[in-house]
């Protein structure tokens, strides 16, 4: 069964699995908003995405990290919600989105159909940033997806986290292939000193941790609270680093 990885922006993919379709943080608002995270944060979006909303075709279900940052999920990301059949995402993200979310606890799994295509999707910890600042990043999660005939192990999406032992538990639980990791080094303050996603050497950490075959670095571009962009992985990353691309996979 082919795997096909198409990036459109920041956390938002298409992954097309045989027949089944499925789409990650879907934020597709146009370059130039200003928005606010909360707690005195917020940034401003400075890329549009590369494929608009309306040209996605039928999505069979969104895996959503959380819902309460708009570089995760935007206005437009919203109104694509309740035409796709399921958005599996955090519990308290569940509970507020309502409709067809569902939250999962962690290491809760469900299987997405589509035809012949059946895919085990688990939720996995994700961390968005230090403890001391759970009550301002809030509940994130991250997911492991498995179907037959995988050669080289799980497709695993870190989700918004830094690197912590809750990535040591996915190495130590799965056999990862494929590794897509949220990158970017999220700052807030923007000019502060608190880190909310991973840095290259987080990222180095967890490709080592994890064993994976192939390492994609997404949401690290697009808005000004980024701080590592594509130059901190590529051309020449650190030793150790596996380094994919969003699309070759």
């Amino acid at each position: 069964m082919t795997l096909t990885i198409t990036h459109i922006g920041t956390a938002t993919m298409l992954l097309e699995i045989g027949s089944l379709r499925l789409l990650t943080d879907p934020v597709f608002d146009a370059a130039g908003g200003r928005y606010s995270f909360g707690w005195g944060t917020g940034s401003t979006k400075l890329t549009s995405p590369a494929l608009s909303a309306n040209r996605l075709g039928a999505i069979d279900a969104v895996l959503l990290s959380h819902d309460h940052h708009d570089d995760n999920l935007d206005a437009a990301g919203r109104a694509l919600l309740p035409h796709v059949k399921r958005v599996l995402t955090t519990l308290s993200g569940g509970r507020r989105l309502g409709g067809n979310a569902e939250g999962m606890r962690l290491w809760q799994s469900t299987m997405l159909v589509s035809g012949q295509t059946q895919v085990k999707v688990t939720a996995t910890p994700a961390q968005h940033g230090l403890r001391i600042t759970r009550p301002l990043a809030g509940e994130t999660i991250g997911f492991v997806l498995e179907w037959e005939g995988q050669q080289n192990g799980a497709l695993y999406i870190t989700g918004d986290t830094i690197y912590y032992r809750g990535i040591d538990e996915v190495a130590e639980r799965f056999s990862i292939g494929v590794g897509v990791f949220h990158m970017g080094q999220a700052r807030f303050p923007i000019t502060g000193p608190l880190r909310f996603t991973m840095d290259v050497r987080d990222g180095v950490k967890a490709a080592r941790a994890l064993h994976a075959q192939t390492i994609i670095p997404i949401h690290y571009e697009g808005w000004k609270h980024f701080h590592e962009g594509r130059a901190a992985s590529e051309p020449s990353p650190p030793p150790g680093w596996p380094i994919g691309c969003a699309g070759c996979a």
